[in-house]
């Protein structure tokens, strides 16, 4: 009855439900990128490479695409993914070599 019908309640109320959506939506842009980096992860071990050898791979080849596309990619298009890690693959033995 309270949250309803008493002012000062309904203000607390409302200010409590503000910070959290503030807070929550900045957790809500971190969990997004934590899961695209877990699936790209699990895409590259899939071919031999762990996540951040393959993300170096990458910026050796001068690829400049985000973990967003990444992990759509990996997902929805996995020849195109296992062109864009031969690239990487080929750039990273290209250094070491």
């Amino acid at each position: 009855m309270g949250r309803r019908k008493l002012l000062r309640i309904v203000k607390e109320t409302v200010l409590r439900a503000r910070v959290t959506a503030y807070r929550d939506r900045r957790n809500r842009k971190r969990d997004f990128r934590s899961l695209w980096i877990t699936r790209v992860s699990a895409a590259a071990e899939m071919r031999g490479l762990s996540y951040s050898k393959f993300m170096h791979g990458l910026k050796l080849a001068g690829i400049t695409i985000n973990r967003k596309m990444l992990s759509e990619i990996a997902i929805h298009s996995p020849l195109v993914f296992d062109e864009i890690f031969a690239a990487a693959r080929e750039a990273k033995a290209a250094v070491a070599a």
